[in-house]
C-alpha cells in the first residue's frame, strides 16, 4: 500500500507518497532485536540527534558495519538522518510508546477490586476489574455495567489501585472529549457521532451515544449525559456548589452513565434533556442529536417529580 488513502485526499491538497512502506514491511523491519535497541538508545538519549558512534556505543554493537545496516532499515521510515546524526520519525517515537506501554509484550490482569461510588441502578458497590487490556467497572450485584475502556498496561505500573482509577477517569474523559471533537484517539481520523436507540443493550441504557471513526472504525459508547463532563455551565453549577467535577469520578455521576436523569422530548430530531440535580438546584441542559447544547435551565427549589423520575419516552 503506498500513497494517501481517503475519499478526501485530493481535495485536501495531501499528495501521494512515493516512498510509503506497506505495513507488512513497515513491521518486519522493526521484528529484530538491534532495531528496536535502537530506536530505545535513541529514545533514552538525553539531547538529540544523536551521532552514529555514539548510538552504535549506547547499543553496545562493535561491528560498524553490522550496525551501520540494521541502522539503515530504519532510516526513513522510524528513524531520520540529519548532520547532526540522527532523530525519531513519529513512526519510530510511536513503536517506543507502544512498547512503553506494554501493548506488545504484556499481559496483565487485575481485579475485581472494590472502587469508590455505588450503583446509578440498584445502589451497590462497584467493582472494577482489568483483562485483556481492558479496564471495565461494574456493579457487584445487578451486573450494571459503569464504562469499558481501552488501557494500555503501562498505565498499571508504578500505580495504586486509586491511582490506576484516577488515571482511567482522566483516559475516558479525553477519549470522549476527542470523539466528540470529530477527532479518533486511536488514529486521528474522522469520528462521527449519533444518538441511537441501544437495542444491543451495551450499557443498560434506553439511549445512547455513539461514536464511530471512518478509518478505523473505533468505536466509543456512552450515556448522554457523559458529553456534558467539560461543558463550562456544568463545570461552574459544581464549582458552586462545591464539587470539583475535574476530579470527580464519571462513575459516580448517575447523569454520566445512567437514564435516571434523562428525558428524550423529540427523536425526529433529537431533542434530549439532561437534569442534574445538586443539592437542592437542577441545571437541565437541552441537547441535539450532535450534542450542541441548545438550552440551559437552572431551578432552584425542590426537584420536581417528573424530573426525579426523568423517564425516557
Amino acid at each position: 500500500m503506498s500513497g494517501t488513502t481517503g475519499p478526501n485526499a485530493e481535495e485536501s491538497g495531501i499528495q501521494d507518497c512515493e516512498d510509503c512502506v506497506a505495513p507488512a514491511e513497515a513491521f518486519s523491519v522493526i521484528a529484530n532485536e538491534t532495531r528496536l535497541s535502537i530506536l530505545e538508545a535513541l529514545w533514552k538519549a538525553g539531547d538529540r540527534p544523536v551521532s552514529f558512534s555514539e548510538l552504535r556505543r549506547e547499543v553496545g554493537m562493535r561491528d560498524s558495519a553490522q550496525f551501520n545496516y540494521h541502522l539503515k532499515q530504519l532510516t526513513d521510515h522510524f528513524v531520520v538522518q540529519t548532520d547532526d546524526g540522527y532523530d525519531f520519525r513519529q513512526a519510530g517515537k510511536k513503536v517506543v510508546r507502544a512498547i512503553l506501554a506494554g501493548s506488545f509484550n504484556e499481559h496483565p490482569e487485575m481485579g475485581p477490586f472494590e472502587v469508590e461510588g455505588t450503583c446509578a441502578d440498584c445502589g451497590a458497590g462497584l467493582q472494577a476489574y482489568y483483562h485483556d487490556e481492558m479496564l471495565a467497572i461494574d456493579c457487584t450485584e445487578c451486573g450494571k455495567n459503569h464504562g469499558e475502556y481501552p488501557f494500555p498496561p503501562g498505565g498499571l505500573n508504578d500505580r495504586s489501585r486509586e491511582e490506576v482509577m484516577d488515571a482511567f477517569n482522566q483516559r475516558v474523559r479525553h477519549l470522549h472529549c476527542l470523539a466528540a471533537d470529530g477527532v479518533c484517539p486511536e488514529c486521528n481520523g474522522r469520528m462521527t457521532t449519533t444518538v441511537t436507540r441501544d437495542t444491543e443493550d451495551y450499557l443498560g441504557l434506553e439511549v445512547r451515544v455513539d461514536h464511530e471513526c471512518e478509518q478505523c472504525r473505533h468505536q466509543l459508547y456512552s450515556a448522554v449525559g457523559l458529553s456534558l463532563l467539560d461543558q463550562s455551565d456544568v463545570v461552574t453549577f459544581h464549582r458552586e456548589h462545591g464539587v470539583d467535577l475535574c476530579t470527580t469520578p464519571y462513575w459516580k455521576l448517575d447523569w454520566c452513565v445512567s437514564d435516571e436523569h434523562t428525558t428524550v422530548l423529540s427523536d425526529d430530531p433529537w431533542k434530549i434533556r439532561v437534569e442534574i440535580p445538586l443539592d437542592d438546584e437542577v441545571l437541565s441542559v437541552t441537547l441535539d442529536g450532535d450534542l450542541t447544547v441548545l438550552d440551559i435551565e437552572r431551578d432552584c427549589g425542590s426537584q420536581s417529580a417528573d424530573g426525579a423520575q426523568a423517564v425516557l419516552d
